[in-house]
């Protein structure tokens, strides 16, 4: 609640307004620090989460920290309006803003939901002319937006859009063409309309500032000589990734042209080249002596792989996310990588490449494994609990792990958390919903019971597999810095919901589908969801009934309702989430907000 209320726009300056109740009685003083000295000072705190606590010490420290703040962060658009945004903070020239719940990753969320960008825009034109950054995840943006961005705000320098849809390329061109001062386009996992690459010729001639470029997600083939000649331009150039449509020759001519780089995404790996050309790539990798990230290597092919060796020694974080290595291929690729704090692989390493990862990685920090055949359910490889007990063994500062597997233990979860106490983040995905412990044909409860118990930092976990009740009893009495619990296909009644609403006392995010929960569990959060960011259910057993009581109890809570059409007391998915602006103005036919 804390988190919405500094953004009330309603804060008076005299001292016996009538918010001043919201401050202690012992710091109703002014402060002792004339407002220039102590709005620098505010600026130096970067935690969003340090200076909402700093606006909240008194109404000095608060009017402080509103004119010295240049950066914002709103995890939820609906949260709070573009007007009361522009009212409490005068001077921002860096926005990252987020739309959409997390499960429209999964074609969870309708079509058109919302999570339009423009008329944030429209407001950031009137009031934030210095505008300098933008960073959106999950939001819709048109090819008109991006055309009014750039137009607007002639500082501009970094637009970053991660899963947002709504635009295609002619939207870049306009940014290309009018961002004389660009120094970052990181377009990344976008539902893009591809019309063409000749977007990358729009960057003038003289132009030289860019920084980070990242168009790894775009389909279409781009011009190579625009993006040879503007990589050649960009001297400061640190951030480069490509698509598939770029070749290995080609990628041999850019890194000539940029050595200074420190991360890179390839294109394809797999093309015939001659040996002279190998020699030349693998020349072109020794050279890049910054290099720290490696992305892409779509389609690798292991006969090629050697040319990365020469750079693999300084490598921190590995993505092979995209890249279909068999464990041959694999083991001895990582086996050149002693220095990796981040590696992300598809399950196609199988348990002797992550056994390889256990032997070669020991300052790794984060692993996630995901699955080349998500939907194919006789897959009889992939990875289980043996790689993952190979990886904790010998990556004991291991604290994110993001865990495709086919199948579980609970004796392997427990002995990989007594090895690797420090997790943060633990999300565990048994590919087969409901698979109980594979060798005791018992729920998993016992596994996320040790994670919670051991991992006293945990702040993230998502749970899978045969789950009764007493798992959310563990969660509730346990994991006390929970911040985010995904749950899906699991839980026996309302009791476990209840248990994990009525302890974690720092939760924010809760996003539960496909599970057995139903009106009680829902209202059982209502003195939770007021400090809550979101509440995500779908195909449950809430009802109408159930959700209007929850709208009439806690009237400051937004309540979006998205029906099955066929069943007018069944809801099938539920949203629910703080707001200082009320219910949205732009909602679709199909959400009802009560």
């Amino acid at each position: 609640m804390n988190q919405l209320w500094k953004m009330d726009p309603n804060i008076k300056k005299t001292k016996n307004s009538a918010d001043s109740a919201n401050y202690p009685e012992a710091i109703q003083s002014p402060s002792q620090f004339p407002d220039e000295v102590l709005e620098k000072v505010l600026s130096m705190l970067h935690s969003h989460k340090d200076r909402s606590s700093v606006s909240l010490v008194c109404k000095d420290w608060y009017n402080a920290e509103r004119w010295s703040r240049t950066k914002i962060f709103i995890g939820n658009c609906y949260s709070v309006s573009p007007e009361i945004v522009a009212r409490r903070f005068p001077r921002i020239k860096s926005v990252t803003l987020k739309g959409k719940p997390r499960f429209s990753d999964f074609n969870l969320v309708p079509q058109n939901w919302g999570a339009n960008i423009h008329d944030w825009l429209v407001m950031f034109a009137k009031v934030y002319p210095l505008l300098e950054e933008l960073r959106l995840k999950r939001m819709t943006v048109s090819d008109e937006s991006l055309e009014f961005l750039a137009m607007s705000f002639p500082g501009f320098k970094a637009l970053s859009l991660l899963s947002c849809d709504g635009f295609s390329s002619d939207g870049l061109k306009s940014i290309a063409t009018h961002c004389k001062k660009l120094t970052e386009m990181d377009i990344q996992e976008n539902g893009i309309d591809d019309i063409s690459g000749s977007w990358l010729s729009a960057f003038p001639d003289n132009f030289t500032s860019l920084e980070i470029l990242n168009f790894a997600s775009l389909n279409s083939e781009v011009s190579f000589d625009a993006l040879e000649r503007l990589v050649s331009r960009c001297k400061s150039l640190k951030v480069l990734k490509v698509n598939k449509g770029i070749g290995l020759d080609q990628l041999q001519r850019l890194l000539v042209r940029a050595p200074q780089l420190m991360e890179l995404g390839t294109g394809s790996f797999q093309q015939e080249l001659m040996s002279h050309h190998c020699v030349e790539l693998e020349n072109a990798f020794r050279n890049c002596k910054n290099l720290q990230i490696l992305a892409g290597l779509w389609d690798a092919s292991y006969i090629y792989l050697h040319v990365l060796y020469p750079a693999c020694s300084s490598l921190t974080f590995l993505n092979l996310s995209y890249a279909t290595l068999r464990s041959d291929e694999f083991t001895k690729l990582i086996a050149h990588c002693p220095n990796l704090r981040c590696l992300w692989v598809l399950d196609t390493v199988e348990d002797k490449g992550l056994e390889a990862v256990g032997s070669c990685c020991p300052l790794l920090e984060e692993i996630r494994v995901f699955p080349a055949h998500p939907f194919d359910q006789d897959m009889n490889h992939g990875v289980t609990e043996s790689g993952f007990l190979a990886v904790s063994h010998g990556c004991r500062k291991l604290h994110y792990v993001l865990y495709f597997c086919q199948q579980m233990t609970n004796a392997a979860v427990a002995t990989i958390v007594q090895n690797c106490p420090d997790f943060t983040h633990f999300r565990l995905c048994i590919m087969n919903p409901g698979q109980p412990d594979y060798l005791t044909d018992e729920p998993m409860d016992e596994a996320f019971g040790a994670v919670v118990k051991t991992c006293t930092k945990l702040q993230r976990l998502a749970v899978s597999g045969l789950l009764t009740d007493l798992t959310f009893e563990y969660i509730g009495k346990y994991a006390k810095n929970l911040e985010t619990l995904s749950v899906a296909f699991a839980g026996r009644s309302d009791w476990g919901m209840q248990c994990v609403l009525g302890g974690c006392p720092k939760l924010r995010k809760l996003e539960i589908r496909d599970c057995p929960f139903g009106n009680a569990a829902l209202l059982s959060g209502l003195k939770k969801y007021e400090s809550m960011r979101s509440l995500w259910m779908s195909a449950c057993n809430v009802t109408m009934n159930g959700c209007r009581l929850l709208a009439k109890e806690m009237p400051r809570l937004n309540v979006e309702v998205m029906k099955d059409e066929e069943d007018d007391s069944h809801v099938d998915k539920v949203y629910v989430y703080r707001s200082v602006a009320g219910p949205r103005r732009d909602a679709p036919p199909f959400v009802l907000t009560l």
